[in-house]
C-alpha cells in the first residue's frame, strides 16, 4: 500500500472487507443519496464492537511509551477536544466549523485501492475511487491538523497521527479512532515523531526514524520491536493475506531491507541497491517486493522468500524521487511514480529472468552474449505504458478495480483514472480527473 506525506489474533467480526460494494450486504449508497456519516456505514456497522475496551496507561519500553489495555469502558485521551467532531457529508457545506483555506498534508490508498484518504489541516477526508465521490469528512471544531491517516479496507477504524501547523494530536502519538463511535478508542504514545503506520486486520505497525512497533490489534500488546537503519520517510510495507503476515521494513546497513515472515518465523536480509533505498513496494500476498534506491534509475524486484532478484527494470537515465511502487492485485504489473512527473507500468511477467543471472540461466544464450558487449541501459528493460503529469508534484499510484486501470493522487488535490493497453502500452488514456480540494474543477 502507498503512502505520501509532506514533511507514503481473533478474527475481525467483517469477514470480506475486500469484497464488491454491489454485492455486499450493505453496498454503498447510490449516487443521487447522501453519502453514509460513518465509516462503518459504508460497508461494515459495529466492527468496534470485537474490539477489547482500551484505556490509555502508558509505560515505558527501551525508552518508549506505550499504551496498554484494560477491560473498562472506553476513555477519550485528554489531548481529544471534548467537542466538535461534527461529520459534514458534503464538501460544500454552510456549517462547516473552520472557513480556513483547506491545506492538504497527506493522502494514502487503503488496502485495496478503492478508497484514499486525507489528512488536512483541520481534519480528514475520505474518498472512493470508483465512482470518484467524497464518502465523508471530520472537521475538528479547532482545526487541528491531521498529517498521517490510515485506513483499515473500509471500516470505522483509522490509525490518525496529528500533522500541519496546528496538529490535532501531538506528533509523537497514534489515536486509533472508531469513527462509529466519533472518537478516540486508545493511543500509542512514543518519545519520537511517528513516521508512519501500517495497519492489518489483526496488526498495527508504528514507524519511528531508527525502530518499528508490532503491536496486536486486539489488545494493542507490544509483540516485536524492530531496529532501522534511519527511516525519515517512515518506508514499512505489510502484506494483507490472512495467515500470511509479510513485513517489509529497512535493514540496519544503508540499501538493505528487511522481510519478516511471521507465519514460518524466519527473517531475510535483502542487500537491495548500494546506495539508500528510497521506496518500496510489496505484493498483496508478500511474495514479492519492488525496491528502489535514491538514484531513482533502476528497480529491482525480489524474491522475498529466499531473497532472489527476479527482475531489474529501469525508469529512466536521469536521477529521479521515486514516491511510490505498487503493484497489481496479481502481481502481473508494477506502478511507479516519480517527480520526473511520469506514472510508468511495467510488465512484470514479461521480463526475461534469464537478464539477471538467476541459478540455471545458461551463460552463453544469446540475451547473455549481447549484455555482455552491450552496456546495461541498452539491454534495460523499460516501462509498457506511460502517464504524463506535472513534473515536480507528489503523486502516488496504484491500480484500480477496473482491468487494467492505473488511479493517481497529487498532494495537489489531483485525482486522476487511466487506462493503458496491456498489449500496444505507450502512453495512457485519461479517464477521469477530479481536484479533490477544488471539486467543482473537474472534467
Amino acid at each position: 500500500m502507498t503512502t505520501v506525506s509532506s514533511f507514503s489474533s481473533p478474527p475481525w467480526p467483517n469477514p470480506n472487507p475486500n469484497s464488491d460494494p454491489s454485492t455486499s450486504a450493505n453496498p454503498q449508497p447510490e449516487e443521487d443519496k447522501d453519502p453514509p456519516v460513518s465509516l462503518a456505514g459504508d460497508l461494515h456497522a459495529g466492527l468496534s464492537s470485537g474490539l477489547t475496551p482500551i484505556r490509555t496507561i502508558s509505560y515505558n519500553i527501551d525508552g518508549e511509551q506505550h499504551t496498554d489495555a484494560a477491560s473498562q469502558p472506553h476513555t477519550a485521551p485528554a489531548s481529544v477536544p471534548a467537542h466538535g467532531r461534527t461529520l459534514i457529508p458534503n464538501f460544500h457545506n454552510p456549517n462547516s466549523s473552520s472557513s480556513s483555506p483547506v491545506s492538504l498534508h497527506h493522502v494514502s490508498f487503503n488496502q485495496d485501492n478503492g478508497c484514499f484518504a486525507c489528512g488536512i489541516n483541520q481534519g480528514f477526508r475520505i474518498y472512493n475511487c470508483d465512482p470518484f465521490r467524497e464518502i465523508f469528512r471530520r472537521d475538528f471544531e479547532n482545526g487541528g491538523g491531521v498529517g498521517i491517516v490510515e485506513m483499515l479496507f473500509r471500516c470505522n477504524i483509522l490509525a490518525l497521527v496529528g500533522g500541519g501547523p496546528q496538529p490535532q494530536y501531538p506528533l509523537n502519538k497514534v489515536m486509533i479512532w472508531d469513527d462509529h463511535q466519533g472518537r478516540c478508542i486508545g493511543e500509542l504514545s512514543f518519545r519520537n515523531e511517528v513516521r508512519g503506520v501500517r495497519l492489518r486486520r489483526d496488526r498495527i505497525i508504528v514507524v519511528l526514524e531508527q525502530k518499528i512497533f508490532v503491536y496486536n490489534f486486539t489488545d494493542l500488546k507490544l509483540l516485536q520491536q524492530i531496529e532501522t537503519f534511519g527511516n525519515p520517510k517512515g518506508l514499512c510495507e505489510v502484506s494483507q493475506a490472512s495467515g500470511n503476515f509479510v513485513l517489509v521494513c529497512l535493514g540496519l546497513r544503508k540499501g538493505q531491507v528487511r522481510v519478516e515472515h511471521y507465519a514460518s518465523k524466519r527473517t531475510k536480509f535483502i542487500l537491495a541497491h548500494d546506495s539508500r533505498i528510497a521506496c518500496f513496494g510489496l505484493s498483496q500476498d508478500g511474495n514479492m517486493l519492488a525496491t528502489a534506491s535514491n538514484k531513482g534509475t533502476l528497480v529491482r524486484i525480489f524474491n522475498t522468500h529466499d531473497a532472489t532478484l527476479l527482475h531489474e527494470v529501469r525508469r529512466g537515465a536521469d536521477r529521479a524521487e521515486i514516491y511510490s511502487l505498487s503493484f497489481s492485485p496479481t502481481a502481473e504489473w508494477l506502478a511507479v511514480s516519480s517527480d520526473k512527473g511520469t506514472i510508468h507500468v511495467f510488465s512484470v511477467t514479461a521480463v526475461d529472468n534469464l537478464d539477471h543471472n538467476t541459478p540455471g540461466s545458461p551463460s552463453n544464450s544469446p540475451r547473455a552474449l549481447i549484455k555482455g558487449v552491450i552496456p546495461k541501459y541498452f539491454t534495460s528493460v523499460w516501462s509498457l505504458a506511460q502517464f504524463r503529469l506535472v513534473e515536480g508534484c507528489q503523486y502516488i499510484a496504484a491500480f484500480g478495480h477496473q482491468k487494467n486501470t492505473v488511479v493517481i493522487l497529487g498532494l495537489d488535490g489531483s485525482f486522476y483514472r487511466c487506462k493503458f493497453d496491456p498489449k500496444t502500452g505507450g502512453e495512457m488514456t485519461q479517464l477521469e480527473y477530479h481536484n479533490f480540494m477544488k471539486p467543482d474543477d473537474s472534467f
